[in-house]
């Protein structure tokens, strides 16, 4: 059995199946259990259809119980505050010095939570982010994924950026081995396999 604390997994209608499944694979190939979450003990489904049965419920989630928070884009950050409660979450985990992941529109959630004002943060684009109100502009920077003390944020195209970025903050892979990890997911370069398979990755 893992000597982890499980990585949460946000789950919700119209959850963006493609962002973060190299992130949620090979944490678990790295030993993490992954749980999912959602806002009720409802099956939810993903915009393609996919029928997930959460593993918990938002509300009696703790921080403490935790090793990360992930958030995965979907249509209702955009289109309702059906969402919002999930970025109080993720204050709440950040308060508590528990990590948080977030790509495509669930940057835009935080953001109007207020945690994106004082962190260096990346999205889809600024403008994006700056429909929400937020005063973060500063703070934007224009990568394929950043991490600011325990947050982790990423644009819509970038699922293996943020899974990068989650494997260099939770010491899943490190240094030569996490290079060659995203150059052979994003590179497609084969000479990172053989580094992995030296590594017994």
């Amino acid at each position: 059995m893992s000597e982890n604390k499980p990585v949460h997994l946000a789950v919700y209608d119209t959850y963006a199946d493609w962002e973060t499944g190299h992130t949620t694979a090979w944490l678990a190939r790295g030993g993490y259990e992954i749980r999912t979450v959602g806002p009720t003990p409802a099956a939810v489904r993903t915009i393609a259809g996919v029928r997930i049965q959460p593993d918990e419920v938002l509300d009696t989630l703790r921080p403490e119980d935790s090793s990360l928070l992930v958030l995965t884009g979907a249509d209702l950050w955009d289109t309702s505050d059906d969402l919002a409660p999930f970025a109080r979450k993720a204050r709440e985990f950040l308060e508590a010095g528990v990590p948080v992941a977030a790509i495509c529109g669930a940057t835009a959630g935080l953001a109007k939570e207020g945690l994106l004002d004082d962190r260096a943060h990346t999205s889809a684009a600024l403008f994006y982010l700056a429909a929400t109100g937020y005063r973060g502009a500063e703070r934007y920077v224009d990568a394929d994924a950043v991490t600011d003390g325990g947050l982790v944020t990423a644009g819509p195209t970038e699922p293996v950026a943020l899974a990068r970025e989650v494997f260099r903050l939770l010491g899943v892979y490190e240094g030569e081995v996490l290079d060659a990890w995203y150059r052979l997911f994003h590179d497609s370069d084969p000479e990172a396999y053989a580094v992995l398979e030296a590594a017994g990755q």
